[in-house]
């Protein structure tokens, strides 16, 4: 395994890797899914190059993308990648629209964003559409702070961010 298994009171999040190839591309294939992610649903070729990506990501850098699962069962993906637009280390979070609605996004994000931050990263941003509300729930409610907003697409978009705690004596 590339990193660290990190486990809650009912999922585990464990780093993204070829095993769960399967399972990641019907998820970004899922409209309901990825189709507000930055660049939309993707196709298995693109899921493809993303794994390989994500578990590179892990390889060189000690953090990620996680898959989700509850009771076993695969339903997300969380965790942090480069954000291709340049605005640094980026928070990321889908779910399958049937596990949505019970706080597995909010736990999850929340465990991952502990972790990243715990491992030294100074500085984890967030973006998501201003109309989609689910997500902006979970990223005030995991700590981050609304900074900025852009527009993309002709959508406006807003830009959260959550800095490490540095506790000085």
């Amino acid at each position: 395994m590339l990193g660290k298994e990190l486990r809650t009171g009912r999922l585990i999040l464990r780093p993204v890797n070829w095993p769960d190839m399967e399972d990641m591309a019907r998820l970004k294939a899922d409209v309901g899914a990825f189709g507000a992610m930055l660049g939309g649903v993707r196709t298995r070729v693109r899921a493809e190059a993303e794994m390989a990506e994500d578990v590179a990501f892990w390889a060189e850098r000690g953090i990620g993308i996680f898959s989700i699962f509850e009771e076993g069962r695969f339903v997300g993906m969380t965790g942090v990648h480069e954000r291709p637009d340049g605005r640094g280390i980026g928070l990321r979070f889908a779910l399958f629209p049937w596990a949505a609605g019970r706080g597995i996004a909010r736990e999850a994000a929340g465990t991952a964003l502990t972790f990243v931050l715990d491992a030294g990263v100074e500085r984890v941003v967030a973006v998501a559409r201003e109309d989609n509300r689910p997500s902006r729930i979970v990223l005030g409610s995991i700590g981050m702070s609304l900074l900025d907003q852009f527009e993309r697409d002709g959508h406006i978009m807003l830009l959260y961010e959550k800095r490490r705690m540095l506790f000085q004596w």
